[in-house]
């Protein structure tokens, strides 16, 4: 639009220059052919604002879109970390019923062992004779 714009005011200046008239007729279309030109800039100016406007809506939308997937994406890399966390805290949790269930047989041994010691004592106690 600006190439026609420029093609259009040498073109008008060109044929003004060629013709014969009066410099104040001239004066007057060259301000004329110059108004026009200045019309035109604004309206080509206007459409560049409108086109950067829209430029602008489409990037948001596609941040927007970007920011939307990423969001997804952490949400689910969290979702993963929270899973294996569960999944670390219920080996944790077996592991120690575990011990718990061996050491605590273990322990039961030892009372068994301790009160079998207890009958012995008490038997050879009965049977033999106290010195006091």
């Amino acid at each position: 639009m600006q190439k026609l714009t420029r093609h259009l005011f040498k073109f008008c200046k060109s044929s003004i220059d060629t013709m014969s008239e009066s410099q104040s007729r001239y004066s007057i279309v060259e301000r004329l052919t110059q108004k026009k030109l200045d019309i035109m800039s604004e309206i080509l100016e206007l459409d560049e604002e409108v086109k950067g406007k829209d430029q602008r809506v489409e990037q948001l939308k596609k941040d927007l879109g970007e920011w939307e997937s990423n969001i997804q994406q952490d949400t689910d890399r969290t979702r993963r970390l929270k899973q294996r966390e569960i999944e670390k805290a219920e080996t944790s949790s077996d592991n120690a019923e575990q011990r718990k269930n061996a050491k605590e047989e273990a322990l039961k041994e030892k009372i068994t062992a301790v009160d079998n010691a207890l009958e012995r004592i008490e038997e050879i106690s009965k049977t033999s004779p106290t010195n006091q």
